[in-house]
């Protein structure tokens, strides 16, 4: 059995820091320095949740595997209907499609919650990380140089984004978009079931 995708709880926030530590410790993929503990990471996932969204996949036996999530893309009012995203799984996870189930879900839920693009930064050079952003339909808008300096080198990152809806950017004179739902409300619907059940049916063993 693959396991199964499902929201994150802060019980999971001792599992996921775990997952994150290495980003941290070892590699420029996340800028920070020092690795969130669970009390971190459990307040990183209660302010997700409450507007964005946060994904977990737990294997078979209960492991979890991986995670992706959303946040704000900025923090003034004009920007509330562009996201962040970001997906981080275990190293033995890498390459069996785990973060594209996980994106086929978090996008489908971000969708129909009503926002309108998702963005992604990206540390070059990851053709792992670039790879997966561009099956996912994300299109490269910019590099900024230099960016940020990590284990004793400069390091360049890559923007990306993804429109989530149908019309997203073809007319700016349209109306303004209606407010954004919780996670809670879209999951409760049929259309929120199938976009989680979509990324589902996307995770192997």
């Amino acid at each position: 059995m693959p396991g199964y995708l499902r929201p994150a709880t802060q019980a999971d926030a001792a599992a996921l820091a775990a997952i994150y530590r290495p980003y941290v410790l070892e590699t420029p993929v996340s800028f920070e320095l020092a690795p969130p503990d669970a009390a971190d990471m459990a307040g990183r996932i209660a302010k997700a949740l409450s507007r964005w969204a946060w994904l977990v996949h737990e294997g078979a036996d209960g492991r979890v595997l991986g995670y992706a999530y959303a946040g704000a893309y900025a923090e003034r009012p004009s920007y509330r209907w562009s996201v962040m995203t970001s997906v981080y799984s275990l190293p033995e996870r890498h390459r069996r499609g785990d973060g594209r189930a996980l994106y086929t879900a978090l996008l489908g839920l971000l969708r129909l919650q009503g926002f309108e693009q998702a963005m992604a930064g990206i540390t070059l050079p990851n053709p792992g990380s670039e790879g997966l952003h561009a099956a996912m339909g994300f299109e490269p808008v910019g590099v900024y140089r230099r960016a940020g300096f990590k284990l004793g080198r400069w390091h360049d990152i890559g923007h990306f984004q993804r429109p989530l809806q149908a019309d997203s950017g073809e007319d700016p004179t349209r109306p303004v978009p209606a407010e954004t739902r919780p996670l809670a409300q879209v999951l409760a619907t049929p259309e929120g079931q199938a976009a989680l059940a979509a990324g589902q049916a996307l995770l192997r063993d």
